[in-house]
């Protein structure tokens, strides 16, 4: 069981200016993918658009309502997330996760951002709401491939 200490520590200034600040909240009017996904666990909720072209992000926007760790993971992402392809999604949604369930190192950039949720590493019950940004523009990609 934490205490309060350990949740102090793990809101810490950083993570809460982040999600103060969070890039890209503006909805796109035309997205080639429109995805919304919920934390059945803490019910935070991503919505995000995207526009691909020529196998990259072109456009972005978001709309985040989740805790301060699944907001300062979604500014990180929101921040660098135009120009990147399908293929570095998805290896800074992996890396982040192992960084979170087995003490993998901090993703690569763009993603080294995501270094402030090192502690979060000791609350399971949070891991979800903060890979939901990534996986929300994953299944968006996926839906927007299809033919």
């Amino acid at each position: 069981m934490s205490t309060d200490t350990d949740l102090i520590k793990l809101y810490s200034a950083q993570i809460l200016a982040l999600g103060a600040d969070m890039p890209r909240t503006a909805r796109l009017k035309e997205p080639d993918s429109t995805v919304r996904k919920r934390s059945p666990l803490c019910g935070s909720t991503v919505t995000v658009d995207i526009v691909l072209k020529d196998g990259a992000i072109t456009d972005y926007g978001q709309d985040v309502k989740a805790c301060a760790l699944g907001q300062a993971a979604a500014s990180v992402i929101g921040s660098v997330v135009v120009g990147l392809t399908p293929e570095h999604i998805q290896r800074g949604r992996d890396q982040l996760a192992a960084m979170l369930k087995e003490g993998g190192p901090v993703p690569t950039a763009p993603f080294e951002g995501l270094k402030v949720l090192e502690p979060a590493r000791d609350y399971k019950n949070r891991h979800a709401s903060i890979l939901l940004t990534f996986d929300a523009i994953l299944e968006a990609i996926a839906t927007a491939q299809r033919p």
